[in-house]
């Protein structure tokens, strides 16, 4: 026998999952009492679903926004690691637009969230029962404050859950990138082989290896750099002592968030900075300018 949602019942679950575009200048993080905890995944992920890291009609960050006077910052975080409270996309919006511009097939691995790019690959975990899958992540939301992600009927019952349910959220930073790269049309960079360096008679020539070498920071830069975002401090503290290597490493408290950051960069600085980070470290940090989120590729 079919079920019957009431009007009501509808309304509610197709406004939890509604793409907003409300904006605001308010920079705390909405606290739902999500905490960070150890995931244990194998490396080398293989994807057998082409469409995973298929390339995006584009690639989506996003502006601040409110939901319930609670503010949320889209920002790239490969190191994100949260567990939550998830829910099911509504079936009737199969077919929609997401925020990327992909067309939503419930059919299909796929996920929102409220501060990852779009998209994003990520591995979601049932706590309740151990069972995992892998996800793209293509839309906002969910627009309420008691849940972290929603997730295609497919992707749930994928992980045998019916309705809300705890779970795990992990991005791959890999294979985040990879689509990244394709959506963005950044081609695959070749390998690089060093050549042997012949040496002239009565010439004697340095050859520097160049290291991760902290940045000299000027008395009070424009930019920042943004590393990560964490729930736990300790996590925090732990990874901006690992970035002094790269400038004045210092962790911001937001609301519940600790934000790990490079701050007081001039403009090359900054890109050094995002570039060393992403070329070393394997990260996609953001950046910040007086204060303001800017687009990390514009600096």
């Amino acid at each position: 026998m079919k079920k019957v949602l009431s009007l009501a019942v509808l309304t509610a679950m197709l406004s939890g999952c509604m793409d907003l575009s409300t904006t605001g200048n308010n920079t705390s993080y909405g606290a739902d009492g999500f905490g960070e905890e150890t995931l244990v995944t194998t490396g080398g992920e293989t994807l057998n679903d082409t469409y995973l890291l298929a390339a995006a009609p584009k690639y989506y960050i996003g502006s601040a926004y409110k939901v319930d006077d609670v503010q949320y910052i889209p920002v790239e975080d490969l190191t994100y690691n949260q567990s939550g409270v998830a829910g099911v996309i509504p079936a009737e919006l199969n077919g929609t637009k997401t925020s990327n511009g992909e067309v939503y097939d419930m059919n299909k691995m796929f996920a929102t969230s409220k501060t990852l790019p779009l998209p994003t690959i990520a591995r979601v975990t049932n706590l309740d029962n151990g069972q995992s899958v892998v996800v793209r992540v293509n839309n906002r939301g969910p627009f309420v404050n008691t849940r972290l992600m929603d997730l295609s009927p497919a992707a749930a019952k994928a992980i045998g859950m019916n309705g809300q349910g705890k779970v795990q959220i992990q991005v791959l930073g890999e294979q985040s990138m990879i689509v990244k790269n394709a959506t963005v049309g950044v081609p695959a960079q070749p390998a690089v082989v060093a050549q042997p360096v012949v040496a002239e008679p009565v010439v004697t020539e340095t050859v520097t290896v160049s290291e991760p070498v902290a940045v000299a920071a000027p008395a009070s830069g424009d930019y920042s750099v943004q590393v990560a975002a964490f729930y736990a401090q300790d996590s925090a503290d732990a990874l901006a002592n690992r970035m002094k290597t790269y400038g004045d490493a210092v962790v911001v408290t937001e609301g519940d968030m600790f934000k790990v950051r490079i701050i007081n960069l001039d403009a090359t600085q900054a890109r050094g900075v995002i570039d060393a980070l992403r070329n070393n470290e394997g990260m996609a940090p953001g950046s910040l300018k007086d204060g303001r989120w800017i687009n990390a590729d514009s600096i």
